[in-house]
């Protein structure tokens, strides 16, 4: 089909006015060579499909794998001794997260004493660049016990994280700053948040927010969806593995 179509096109260019020799050896050592070019696109075309066939397809995580999710160094918020634990891995960056946080709350509300809440950092850093400086600045706020309060304060920003707002944030919500802005660089604020990275890797979590209730996986991320998995859990549904 291409050389037919070659063919026809050094035909046109002859009648065009290319009628010597010479200039039809030159229009078909040019064939010769499109069609050589056109030879490798299409082995590249072909090896290409074939790598992708032989690729496994990603599978979605089990959504009734109970996960072992280690807690012991992170904050938790509500008592400690709940029946339910739910882990959150997000981005401070991300507002889907911010979304989320609402939600929460009002989960919280409901399930004062069956349920706690553990926050752990998994910052985006290819897509989100503040987000690395905001999971800092939320650890280092948690070893003057206000982990909570700076949390709250960023997810309330509407994505105003940029350094000198985190510093206002910590002063506003009442921090040693000078402290804060030492603790932010420190290499026990960074092994925190890798550790909590290395958890969501084995996790499988991909994305934020990812949340785990009893250490399942949650598919429905609304307050009814919660509550199911809650409710299930306490039922004895979903047996809870804490690290």
């Amino acid at each position: 089909m291409r050389k037919a179509f070659i063919g026809i096109l050094l035909a046109a260019l002859a009648g065009a006015g290319c009628n010597t020799e010479a200039d039809l050896k030159e229009l078909k050592k040019g064939q010769q060579e499109v069609l050589a070019k056109l030879d490798g696109i299409d082995k590249a075309v072909a090896q290409l499909k074939t790598a992708q066939a032989a690729r496994p397809a990603a599978t979605a995580p089990d959504p009734n794998k109970v996960y072992t999710i280690p807690i012991a160094g992170n904050v938790i918020r509500g008592p400690k001794d709940a029946k339910v634990t739910i882990v959150e891995f997000s981005d401070f960056q991300c507002p889907f997260c911010a979304q989320s946080a609402p939600i929460i709350d009002e989960v919280m509300k409901q399930y004062p004493k069956e349920v706690n809440f553990v926050y752990k950092q998994f910052p985006l850093t290819s897509i989100h660049p503040m987000a690395l400086g905001a999971a800092k600045a939320a650890v280092a706020a948690g070893k003057q016990g206000k982990f909570w309060e700076m949390h709250n304060a960023m997810f309330e920003s509407k994505g105003q994280l940029q350094p000198d707002k985190l510093k206002e944030y910590a002063g506003k919500i009442g921090l040693d700053v000078p402290r804060w802005e030492k603790d932010m660089s420190s290499p026990e604020v960074s092994a925190a948040i890798d550790a909590d990275v290395k958890d969501a890797s084995a996790a499988e979590v991909r994305g934020t927010p990812t949340f785990f209730v009893g250490g399942k996986r949650l598919q429905n991320r609304s307050t009814e969806g919660f509550k199911a998995m809650i409710d299930d859990a306490l039922k004895g549904g979903a047996p809870e593995k804490k690290g």
